[in-house]
């Protein structure tokens, strides 16, 4: 049995959630590992962001989100409405922003993306695909996403990528 790990580095952009299509530096990593079969795990150590399997949608809007990608967004939007004032969720309570301060550069307004948390319970933070014979189970259509759902502010992300087998 083997173990084999990567990492795909991620910048988050444009103050909304951001999708990443992370399918081609998976496989890549999946090439590197030699596996041919067994599982691979895609993750996210981000409690603000998720990992999902799900189709392209080719199409893009004026701001560059694949359709799906921005039915998906309006859903959410209505689902878990973006936290846009303090109080709008219990979360964060005043201990929490005390803790959050103890960290270098954070700042309250930083906090307010309860939005983001919720969201990311929703869809998880990984997903496992079988590998067989070299190749990820995906099926004709599927692609592999990292989505940050946090709008508070862009910065940089790691998908974590393990790979156990033969």
């Amino acid at each position: 049995m083997k173990l084999y790990r990567g990492t795909i580095e991620l910048q988050s952009k444009d103050h909304r959630p951001d999708f990443h299509n992370v399918t081609e530096g998976v496989k890549k990593i999946v090439e590197e590992s030699g596996v041919k079969n067994g599982i691979c795990v895609v993750y996210s150590p981000h409690t603000t962001c998720s990992v999902i399997t799900q189709e392209c949608s080719h199409d893009l809007n004026f701001f560059g989100r694949e359709y799906l990608q921005q039915d998906l967004n309006n859903i959410m939007e209505k689902l878990v409405p973006t936290c846009r004032t303090e109080g709008q969720y219990l979360h964060p309570g005043p201990k929490h922003i005390e803790f959050a301060l103890t960290f270098p550069d954070e700042e309250p307004k930083g906090s307010l993306n309860t939005d983001a948390h919720l969201r990311s319970v929703f869809f998880g933070r990984s997903e496992t695909i079988p590998l067989v014979d070299g190749n990820l189970s995906l099926g004709d259509f599927g692609f592999i996403y990292f989505i940050d759902w946090d709008q508070i502010r862009e910065r940089k992300r790691v998908c974590e990528v393990q790979i156990i087998g033969e």
